[in-house]
């Protein structure tokens, strides 16, 4: 298993959305950086991710998981670009915020830090287990 991180803008597609859509989940559509969809297409079933918040709120704010490999964007008839889907498996009880994954040294090499522009990114085991302990989610 892998872990990743999907940034969005909680006005256009937030937290509740996502949980919303249920077992069904959600493409995970739009995305057009080569690395971000890159990322995607090396993701495989049941692999988990981070749900994080940008704009005001820049903070994690639950688990997802990948429930269908990369396949064509249907919101686009590029055929360079592809996406995953992804369903909402629990909140984190703490959103953990930009703020506090800045400050923590062991997650400095994080690309949430290091490449905060990008949409779609690789998060390490260790760094999985820092922020779901940092939002009170141990089990994940």
């Amino acid at each position: 298993m892998r872990y990743w991180l999907f940034k969005s803008e909680p006005s256009v597609w937030g937290w509740r959305d996502q949980v919303r859509r249920g077992d069904t989940g959600e493409q995970w559509d739009g995305v057009r950086n080569y690395q971000a969809r890159n990322f995607m297409r090396e993701m495989a079933l049941a692999d988990r991710g981070f749900f994080y918040h940008t704009q005001n709120e820049k903070a994690v704010v639950g688990i997802v998981e990948v429930c269908a490999e990369a396949h064509p964007d249907s919101t686009t008839d590029d055929p360079r670009w592809h996406c995953v889907d992804i369903r909402a498996l629990a909140p984190l009880p703490m959103p953990v915020t930009l703020e506090a994954i800045k400050a923590d040294p062991r997650l400095s090499d994080m690309a949430l830090v290091r490449q905060p522009r990008l949409s779609v990114q690789p998060v390490t085991l260790e760094a999985w287990k820092i922020i779901c302990r940092m939002g009170g989610a141990e089990e994940w």
